[in-house]
């Protein structure tokens, strides 16, 4: 979708007059995303080959904050900003524990650097900005609705994340501005959530601002967080009446390669029970780093199995960023 194609309706637009610092600076920082991976990269069957969304510059040299899941294995990648300007862009970190990528911009963005503020004392029903790439016309005020855990089926654990809402239609790496002006998370997916009237109320799940501050040097000056690489197993899981079911599973992962199949429900893993995927993924990455063998009771067609899987770091199968 081109920025040029939609808007969003006047009515749930920020208004200029309702916050305290230049909302139209700040959302110019904003700037829109699209990179191209390659076809034979890791993620190219999940995430798609061509992906795209927002970031935000948080530094003025050009260094860019973004969702890492628009960035991973990217070989080609551009930064589109409000005036009309396309930027080139090369990918200095991702994150796997928070979601965050780092992208450095190759030219002059000249815009103005968000200032990081702290989503800790953020609360809920407190009003923010979601700016989109594109201005005001692309961005939406909006609320914090929920902060709680969140664990994605990809091996992912929030202890506290930032749902807002309305929902932001294109939410891939949006700024969440609080009535400061200052980035308190970065968007990440939508989902719904029952209300109290059954009907469903749509959200976005935001990744905390406070998550990258404490790895921020390392990611610009490493790539990476510079400590032990959690274990990685290559499953998809999802919770059905308080069991963990297993739904898909990585190509050449360590899980297929331990015989785990789709519809297995593990019961436990290294002897403690987990009926949940939190507990799950918590459990896992107790055992150690990288490379550690994880014992997993599984039940399958009526029978309960004992398996073994040697876990591995998932960045070592990511295809590395090329500097274009």
């Amino acid at each position: 979708m081109a920025q040029t194609d939609w808007e969003m309706p006047p009515q749930v637009q920020p208004n200029p007059a309702d916050y305290a610092y230049d909302l139209e600076r700040a959302l110019s920082s904003v700037v829109g995303l699209r990179a191209t991976v390659p076809e034979d990269a890791f993620t190219a069957q999940t995430l798609g080959t061509e992906r795209a969304g927002n970031g935000v510059v948080i530094r003025e040299d050009g260094i860019v904050l973004t969702i890492g899941y628009l960035v991973t294995e990217a070989e080609s990648l551009w930064l589109n900003t409000g005036d009309g300007r396309a930027v080139p862009g090369h990918v200095v970190a991702y994150d796997q524990e928070t979601g965050f990528g780092l992208v450095q911009a190759l030219g002059r963005l000249n815009l103005p650097a968000v200032p990081l503020g702290q989503s800790a004392t953020t609360r809920v029903g407190d009003d923010v900005v979601v700016g989109g790439a594109g201005g005001r016309a692309r961005s939406l005020a909006a609320r914090i609705a929920v902060k709680q855990e969140f664990a994605g089926y990809w091996e992912y654990l929030l202890d506290e994340a930032l749902f807002t809402a309305p929902a932001h239609p294109n939410w891939g790496g949006t700024a969440v501005l609080d009535t400061a002006g200052r980035l308190v998370a970065i968007g990440s997916l939508h989902l719904q959530q029952a209300r109290e009237n059954g009907r469903p109320e749509h959200l976005n799940m935001n990744v905390p601002i406070d998550l990258l501050k404490p790895i921020y040097d390392d990611l610009l000056t490493l790539g990476r967080p510079n400590k032990p690489p959690r274990p990685w197993l290559g499953f998809y899981a999802t919770e059905i009446e308080d069991r963990v079911v297993i739904a898909g599973l990585a190509t050449d992962g360590p899980a297929r390669r331990a015989d785990l199949r789709v519809g297995d429900i593990l019961l436990s893993v290294a002897g403690q029970e987990v009926d949940n995927l939190a507990a799950l993924y918590r459990r896992i990455w107790s055992l150690g780093r990288a490379g550690v063998e994880v014992p997993l009771t599984v039940q399958r067609d009526g029978h309960t199995l004992a398996l073994t899987a040697r876990s591995t770091d998932r960045a070592a199968l990511l295809k590395k960023a090329r500097l274009q």
